[in-house]
């Protein structure tokens, strides 16, 4: 390779991962690591550190964790290591402009959208609750706003009917990996375009909540089938039956009509629980109840048969 960049990769979680293995691969000196810091998780809230952090002193990286980018200390740190550039991917801290400004070159930053569409938190369940056709992978310079700086390279995925958005996120991951090394392998050749975005074509995809996982049963049968895909795994898609909350994995969509009140359960049987939707019907294909495990509609019945006529509540 060309005289490798000397950078500082910030990323924190999965998704960061990839991107940072392929940039030590290639060749490319990565003076520090910023991630988030260790978090508590699960019932026993055990500390757990970030997976970019786990990575990188798997390949005997620095890491530092700030709580914020503003700590005393983080921006003479960077100063004095006299960076190329940065690279920041899913990193969870916004960086003022001032961090902006010290490495020689603008930092780069991977979106897992096809900006400027789905700019913010959750741009791959976005696609999927958008019912587009393909999404991908954009770099960009970043500048002090959210996901608006100058693109410049970009990869392309279709979003087939089955993925979910944690197929999508290992996809996309995997291709920003690759993607960034391009980018810096063009930017060594000086053979980048950086294109402003149109941002009248724009659109935002907030951070989820817990409480978007909710199954609107007035929908579409095509709707909720990608709403159930983009919730999964995380915050995941529900709905609740007799008060009990059930998690719901995979559901098929039908178009026959019926005038059930939606959210009706019209039938059940070894393919599936049958629910009214707003214009056609959806089979409940796996859930998870009261049990924790996530089940086949047919393994579930057998140990909680549901009646014909009962309505799931969101």
């Amino acid at each position: 390779m060309k005289k490798p960049f000397k950078i500082v990769f910030m990323g924190t979680p999965d998704f960061s991962v990839p991107p940072l293995l392929a940039l030590a691969k290639a060749g490319h000196e990565i003076l520090l690591v910023i991630t988030q810091p260790d978090r508590p998780k699960g019932r026993g809230k055990k500390m757990v550190p970030p997976p970019v952090k786990v990575a990188a002193q798997e390949l005997g990286l620095r890491v530092i964790q700030p709580e914020k980018m503003g700590t005393p200390g983080i921006k003479e740190t960077l100063l004095a290591l006299k960076p190329d550039l940065f690279v920041v991917v899913a990193f969870g801290h916004k960086l003022s402009q001032d961090i902006l400004d010290i490495p020689a070159i603008n930092p780069i930053n991977i979106h897992a959208s096809l900006l400027p569409a789905h700019r913010g938190s959750s741009p791959i369940q976005a696609a999927l609750l958008n019912q587009d056709q393909e999404t991908g992978v954009t770099t960009m310079f970043m500048d002090k706003n959210l996901d608006t700086g100058d693109m410049l390279l970009r990869s392309v995925t279709p979003i087939q009917v089955s993925d979910t958005a944690q197929d999508l996120h290992d996809r996309l991951s995997a291709m920003g990996a690759d993607l960034i090394v391009k980018t810096l392998d063009a930017l060594a050749d000086d053979q980048l375009t950086p294109i402003p975005q149109d941002h009248a074509l724009a659109t935002h995809a907030p951070m989820l909540k817990k409480s978007d996982g909710r199954i609107d049963w007035t929908l579409s049968p095509e709707k909720i089938s990608a709403h159930v895909r983009a919730m999964t795994p995380w915050p995941g898609a529900f709905t609740h039956l007799n008060g009990q909350r059930l998690k719901i994995f995979r559901v098929t969509c039908h178009t026959t009509p019926t005038r059930a009140e939606p959210g009706t359960v019209l039938d059940c049987d070894d393919q599936g629980i049958l629910v009214a939707a707003g214009n056609g019907t959806v089979s409940i294909v796996e859930l998870q109840g009261a049990s924790g495990k996530r089940l086949t509609a047919a393994d579930f019945l057998r140990g909680k048969p549901v009646k014909p006529g009962v309505v799931l509540h969101g």
